[in-house]
C-alpha cells in the first residue's frame, strides 16, 4: 500500500492522547510457548498513573552531574554521631528544599484549565520506594522544617512500611517534587516520569569516580548523575539547568544542609 493510500485510509486521531487508538491485541502463543503472569493491583494503577502522566504531559529530561566527596563526608560524620544510618537521598532532599525555594515555579502543579499555575507554600518530597511487585511513593512532608537525622528516621519508616503492609493513600499524597533513586543499582542516568500532579521530578543513577583538574592540581572526584524531567508547558530548559546547577552546588558545600538550628543534629 503506498504512503498517500495509507494516510488516506487510516483513522482520524485526536491531538487528544485519550483518543488515540487502542494498542493492537496479538496472540504471542501463536510464535512459540508462553506464560501467562498477572499484574498485581499496585502494578496496574502504577501502570495506568505512568502511561497517562507520559502521554498527557510534555517531558524533557536535563542531564547533570554533582560533586559529591563533601557531602558523603558529611553523612558519614552524621551517622557517626548520630548512630544512625544517614544514605545520601536525605541530604538530596534538603538541595531540592532549596533550589525549589530559588525557582518556585518547580515547587507548582498546572490547574487542570491550563491556564494558572499554583505555586505551594510547603515542601513535601516524595522519594520513590522499590516494594515488592511495584512501586510507591511516600512523601515526607515540611521537609524545610526537619533535621537530617529526622528526614533518614522518616524515610526508613516509610519504606518499611511500605513493604510490609503498605502505606495508606494520606502518606502518598500532597507531593510537591519527587526524587527516584538508583543508585545502589546503578545506571548513568535516565528519564524518570513526573509524578503528576507535580512539574518535575529527580532521578539519580550511581556515583563514580573520576580524575579532575582543580586549581591546576589533578585529583580524584565522586561524581553522582543527576536526571531532571520537567514538564514544559511551565518550565523551560534554562530554568531546568538552573535547578540542576542549584542542587549540585548545595552538595558541594553541604554544611548549610545538616540544619544546625535543629536540635537533632547539634
Amino acid at each position: 500500500m503506498a504512503v498517500d493510500e495509507a494516510r488516506a485510509t487510516a483513522p482520524p486521531v485526536s491531538a487528544w492522547p485519550g483518543n488515540l487508538p487502542p494498542m493492537p491485541v496479538m496472540d504471542h502463543a501463536q510464535f512459540g510457548p508462553v506464560e501467562s503472569i498477572a499484574l498485581t493491583r499496585t502494578q496496574q494503577l502504577v501502570g495506568a498513573f505512568m502511561a497517562r502522566n507520559w502521554a498527557q504531559i510534555p517531558h524533557v529530561t536535563h542531564h547533570d552531574e554533582a560533586p559529591i566527596d563533601a557531602a558523603d563526608a558529611l553523612r558519614k560524620r552524621l551517622g557517626a554521631e548520630q548512630h544512625i544510618k544517614l544514605t545520601l537521598v536525605p541530604l538530596l532532599i534538603k538541595a531540592v528544599v532549596q533550589a525549589l525555594r530559588a525557582l518556585p515555579r518547580f515547587n507548582a502543579s498546572l490547574a487542570p484549565g491550563g491556564d494558572r499555575l499554583v505555586l505551594k507554600r510547603y515542601f513535601h518530597i516524595g522519594v520513590a520506594v522499590e516494594v515488592p511487585g511495584g512501586l510507591v511513593v511516600p512523601v515526607i512532608r515540611d521537609c524545610d522544617k526537619k533535621s537530617l537525622a529526622e528526614l533518614a528516621a522518616e524515610l526508613a519508616d516509610k519504606a518499611e512500611r511500605a513493604r510490609g503492609r503498605g502505606l495508606p493513600m494520606a502518606e502518598m499524597s500532597g507531593g510537591c517534587f519527587t526524587i527516584s533513586s538508583l543508585g545502589a543499582i546503578g545506571g548513568t542516568g535516565f528519564t524518570p516520569i513526573i509524578n503528576a500532579p507535580e512539574v518535575a521530578i529527580l532521578g539519580v543513577t550511581r556515583s563514580t569516580e573520576r580524575l579532575a583538574l582543580v586549581d591546576g592540581q589533578l585529583q580524584t572526584r565522586t561524581m553522582l548523575p543527576l536526571s531532571l524531567s520537567y514538564d514544559h508547558r511551565v518550565i523551560n530548559g534554562t530554568d531546568a539547568a538552573r535547578f540542576c546547577r542549584l542542587v549540585a552546588d548545595a552538595l558541594a558545600q553541604p554544611a548549610m544542609l545538616a540544619d544546625p538550628f535543629h536540635t537533632s543534629m547539634r
